[in-house]
């Protein structure tokens, strides 16, 4: 009955719930593996192989020993030498078997003698079978991992089978997933694994006080893309930075290859700190593990909206100064220009003032500076004549034209 008691004391309730909230607060992303001897099997799960790099594994022919580093190289060595048989390529990762193979490794780039005539002369190459548990021809009994058997395809291809122990295996990876600044590149994620600089706060790579937005840009095969769900974001400390998120990554918009969502992060300094603030992104995917990785925010001073509307107005103000001052200058070194050269005094002077008389003309529509067609196709006061006018007609000529250039 004591026993009851005191797991119903108020205390001990308030320590039960705080460590289950930070449970399930607490954010751990599937960071990509410290080394490049990693897989995914045929469900997606990651497999870590990084404590068996360089790990070596021999098996004994009758004319030469076959050699495996695993993740490094393939060797074959006899009285003769060595011979080597390619060596493990990081760009070529682990690949999911099938059938009674669980992974397949490929080496390439081995010794070029007496194979250059392979494909694109990559030399010799080796396939490697691994098995996860024991060799089926039952070789290899009582031992954790051996070579069960070596099949020569030509003197330059070999293909081995492997058995090891493979691990438990970890979380389900979303392939085909990244995360990038660009449409077109993965820096936070990529093939579902966040980069390693994003899995956690680092101060060296964090963004400026001054940066306010920041677009990411998500891409997902077009087949599981609909699986994405809207991202969720968590700021520490909670108080002091303020975060929104728009655009369609945030509207849960299923993001392709060939049109990426748009996820674009707008925050402010509400308080100044000298460490930098986390912001942890989840994004949750249906049936896998949700992608998370942290982005680092420096806040040396505060922000606040009036300080962002003054920003603009003086930008605004500064403009409009340079406009008239280069306006000002405009205009007297062309009254200089005409008064100097063109010989010209007055408001005739001004820049532009024979346009705008032009204008005030062809709007008033006196003063026309040349006859229509159909006034020289008929009689009229304006036609030309050998005789001279009467001075009536040259006094009612003179009274209806307009100097050109007057106002």
């Amino acid at each position: 009955m004591r026993s009851v008691k005191c797991c119903l004391h108020p205390s001990f309730i308030v320590i039960a719930v705080a460590a289950v909230l930070s449970q399930s607060l607490a954010v751990t992303s599937v960071v990509v593996p410290k080394s490049n001897c990693y897989a995914l099997d045929n469900s997606s799960r990651l497999l870590d192989f990084s404590d068996w790099a360089g790990v070596p594994f021999v098996h004994e022919g009758k004319v030469s020993d076959l050699v495996i580093r695993f993740c490094k190289d393939v060797e074959s060595r006899s009285q003769t030498g060595y011979v080597d048989f390619g060596r493990y390529d990081k760009y070529n990762y682990f690949v999911a078997g099938s059938g009674h193979v669980d992974l397949v490794q490929e080496f390439y780039n081995g010794d070029l003698q007496n194979c250059e005539h392979t494909f694109d002369k990559m030399g010799r190459t080796a396939q490697v079978n691994i098995i996860c548990g024991n060799c089926l021809n039952g070789q290899c009994k009582g031992q954790p991992s051996c070579i069960c058997n070596v099949t020569y395809e030509s003197t330059c291809r070999v293909i081995v089978e492997l058995a090891i122990p493979c691990e438990k295996s970890g979380p389900r990876i979303f392939e085909g997933f990244t995360v990038g600044f660009h449409p077109r590149s993965w820096e936070i994620v990529y093939n579902g694994l966040t980069q390693l600089g994003f899995e956690k706060s680092h101060r060296d790579f964090s963004f400026s006080t001054e940066q306010l937005h920041v677009a990411l840009y998500l891409t997902a095969i077009s087949s599981q893309s609909n699986l994405v769900q809207k991202p969720v974001v968590k700021v520490f400390p909670e108080n002091g930075l303020e975060v929104k998120l728009s655009g369609t990554g945030a509207t849960g918009k299923p993001p392709t290859t060939l049109s990426p969502s748009t996820l674009l992060l707008d925050w402010r300094c509400v308080e100044a700190q000298n460490s930098p603030y986390e912001i942890k992104i989840a994004i949750p995917v249906e049936g896998y593990e949700p992608v998370e990785f942290v982005l680092t925010k420096m806040c040396e001073y505060t922000q606040n909206q009036e300080e962002d509307a003054k920003r603009g107005w003086a930008i605004f103000g500064i403009i409009s100064c340079i406009l008239m001052v280069s306006s000002t200058l405009f205009c007297c070194g062309g009254f200089i220009y005409k008064t100097q050269m063109e010989r010209q005094h007055g408001i005739d002077a001004l820049p532009g003032m024979a346009i705008l008389s032009a204008c005030l003309e062809t709007v008033s529509g006196a003063g026309q500076g040349y006859s229509r067609v159909e006034d020289v196709n008929t009689g009229s006061a304006n036609e030309v004549s050998w005789e001279r006018p009467s001075n009536a007609a040259r006094g009612t000529r003179t009274s209806s034209e307009s100097k050109y250039g007057s106002v």
